[in-house]
């Protein structure tokens, strides 16, 4: 597993010109990690039905009280659509491909007068690795959503209408479209469900419970009259959970490219970019691409076309000057002061390399990071730059800790959030992440529980 050191070192960076890869009309493009066929025969996203395939084996009797109640809930049912045993078996594999020893997050200095030739971690890339600046890099808009992207409820189908329109009671038949509203709902009032995907798994049910702990409410995970009142309450009663979107040029004229495995590899990689538009898209919406894949049959995700999407939530605007990275719970509590103003599924360290327990600061915060990566040891040590970009091995965020090797940061895998190992750091999905970011002020103490 690799270790990461939050010491931000100057490096000279040459900028280049990069043609963008465009992403072709080809229905047939899949990406390599995130493949829809490969998991539709586990996963439960059947939205033209009006019940979760997860849940077919309830009883006609059940609602969504008991849907919520995990002493009730049904043992076949999978953890927000997939398995913990598959997700067990892809973070190996993905853990065998990663050759990384040791490494090491990274800014692009503001000025080259700023290199510090007696510091011995700082150094200038060989003529041959001087990468992309990517201090315009559109990534982080395209995660944020800041740039008037116009979504419509026009041509919706039928079932994006009955998500709009769904409206909680008791007694309710457990159905995806209520699943996928609360989910949306949570999303708003930033107790985080991760990506959204249409089951109610381990995230969905943190989520809830966190939400219900930030209200003063009965932190049960189980729906009732007063949670659904608390999670209307501040949300505008016509805002739909389901919309249309056009996809544009800027869209497809995104950089995209499949993510190669070992470091040498990805070192020779321009950008570690979106490997697809439909991953791109999945991060903007905060959407699995599985369920995005789901609700979109048949597009070809090209210039003009109408896709279905979730309507993003909107800005936090609290300040965050504490958090607590619990590893128990896979969360991260936001707060501003002793008021709890957001939470966040989070991976925190792992059993190889768990993360310190104590209270440590936020001492640097950096938006598109490189990587230092470091593989192997002694004779046959070698170390590769690894270039910024959402598929970067720390995501599109990096926030130091006062704890030297440790930080909060992004992840290229969102949907393995709570599930997958991290080395010994806080890991969560890009754009929660840059919520923290933007909410977050240096100095702010970080506890590691």
């Amino acid at each position: 597993m690799m270790k990461i050191k939050p010491i931000i070192t100057a490096i000279s960076i040459a900028a280049v010109s990069v043609s963008a890869i465009a992403a072709t009309a080809d229905t047939t493009r899949t990406l390599p990690v995130r493949t829809a066929d490969s998991l539709a025969k586990k996963v439960s996203l059947n939205v033209q039905e009006n019940r979760s395939n997860s849940l077919d084996s309830r009883t006609a009797t059940d609602n969504m009280t008991q849907l919520i109640d995990s002493k009730q809930a049904p043992k076949a049912a999978a953890p927000d659509n997939m398995s913990a045993a598959e997700l067990m078996r892809k973070d190996e594999q993905a853990d065998r491909t990663d050759d990384i020893s040791e490494g090491q997050a990274v800014a692009a200095p503001s000025n080259l007068a700023s290199i510090d030739s007696s510091d011995p971690l700082s150094f200038e890339l060989p003529e041959n690795e001087k990468r992309q600046d990517f201090s315009d890099d559109p990534t982080i808009k395209n995660i944020e959503d800041k740039d008037g992207k116009r979504h419509t409820t026009l041509n919706l189908s039928n079932y994006a209408k009955q998500v709009n329109s769904s409206v909680w009671s008791p007694n309710m038949k457990v159905n995806s479209a209520m699943t996928i509203k609360m989910q949306a709902l949570l999303d708003w009032n930033h107790a985080s469900p991760g990506p959204i995907d249409g089951g109610w798994g381990m995230n969905s049910k943190k989520a809830l419970i966190n939400f219900q702990t930030m209200k003063g409410l009965t932190a049960n995970g189980k729906m009732d009259q007063k949670t659904w009142d608390a999670l209307i309450k501040n949300i505008p009663a016509n805002k739909p959970v389901l919309v249309t979107y056009t996809l544009t040029k800027a869209d497809l004229d995104t950089n995209f490219a499949t993510t190669p495995s070992g470091s040498e590899a990805k070192s020779k990689m321009k950008g570690l970019y979106y490997q697809d538009i439909k991953e791109m898209l999945g991060e903007r919406f905060h959407m699995d691409v599985r369920y995005l894949d789901k609700l979109n049959k048949n597009k070809e995700y090209k210039v003009g076309e109408t896709i279905t999407v979730l309507n993003n939530r909107g800005e936090l605007n609290q300040r965050i000057n504490r958090i607590v990275a619990n590893k128990a719970d896979q969360t991260l509590y936001a707060y501003n002061g002793d008021k709890l103003v957001a939470t966040y599924p989070t991976t925190v360290g792992s059993a190889a390399t768990p993360s310190p327990k104590g209270t440590f600061k936020i001492i640097n915060k950096v938006k598109m990071p490189w990587y230092k990566s470091t593989v192997g040891e002694g004779a046959q040590k070698k170390v590769h730059m690894i270039a910024p970009g959402p598929n970067n091995p720390v995501g599109v965020v990096w926030m130091g800790l006062s704890k030297p090797s440790y930080g909060l940061h992004g992840s290229p895998v969102p949907e393995g959030i709570s599930r997958q190992g991290s080395a010994g750091c806080v890991r969560l999905t890009n754009w929660d992440v840059l919520e923290v970011y933007a909410n977050v002020e240096n100095g702010a103490v970080v506890e590691l529980q």
